[in-house]
């Protein structure tokens, strides 16, 4: 009966000594019968990415000379103060427990960037279905520079929250683009009860105070960049 060889086994080569003479690295592995492997089929493995940039690198690289190209102007709008900026809230009466804490999120963010109260102004609409079509109501006037929109949808037994929220996210972007003034959507979408108080100012933060946030932003690059 033949003796079946034993397949060549492999060699690691360190990548410290990538640099041997021919003489050191010609040794290979011996199979049965005495007879030796040709050391091309020796395999070398190596961790070292020496000659070669990591992505991170490349990255940084790029980015670098991206923002030191004197042609590219970038704007962006600014957070540091509202004073003289004006907007108006719609609110959602619907999941008013969930609703009334986004307000206060809304405001009390507000505050803290110099909007003075008076630039402020409150509207209710009894769901999250309506607010669409008062925010680019609002936004046509002329007499804010953005337009907050808050609501909570939470799903029930039925379909009826899909189209609530559909309808909702398509109002606000539809009321953005025909008055041409920044419309916020800060309208939850949870599963239940438990997902939206932990958005309202619970352990998730408060989406109102994240919405009137990006309203500054947005306000402040149109007033300021985009006239």
């Amino acid at each position: 009966m033949k003796s079946l060889a034993s397949p060549p086994c492999l060699r690691l080569i360190p990548t410290a000594h990538r640099q041997l003479n021919s003489r050191q690295s010609s040794s290979a592995c011996s199979i049965h019968g005495g007879s030796s492997v040709n050391k091309s089929n020796n395999l070398s493995f190596s961790s070292s990415t020496s000659g070669f940039a990591s992505p991170l690198t490349v990255e940084k690289e790029l980015r670098s000379s991206f923002l030191q190209t004197a042609a590219v102007r970038h704007v962006t709008g600014s957070l540091i103060r509202g004073e003289g900026l004006r907007f108006a809230i719609v609110v959602a009466r619907f999941n008013e427990v969930v609703t009334k804490l986004l307000l206060e999120g809304a405001i009390e963010t507000f505050k803290k960037y110099s909007v003075r109260e008076e630039d402020i102004e409150v509207i209710w609409v009894p769901g999250s279905f309506e607010i669409g079509v008062v925010a680019q109501n609002l936004g046509k006037s002329g007499k804010f520079h953005a337009v907050l929109c808050i609501g909570a949808v939470i799903r029930g037994d039925t379909t009826h929250y899909d189209a609530v929220a559909n309808s909702a996210a398509s109002g606000v972007l539809s009321a953005s683009i025909n008055s041409g003034v920044p419309c916020i959507f800060g309208v939850l979408t949870c599963e239940d009860m438990d997902q939206a108080l932990n958005r309202s100012g619970g352990k998730a933060g408060n989406k109102g105070s994240e919405t009137a946030l990006t309203a500054l932003e947005m306000a402040s690059l149109f007033e300021h960049h985009l006239k």
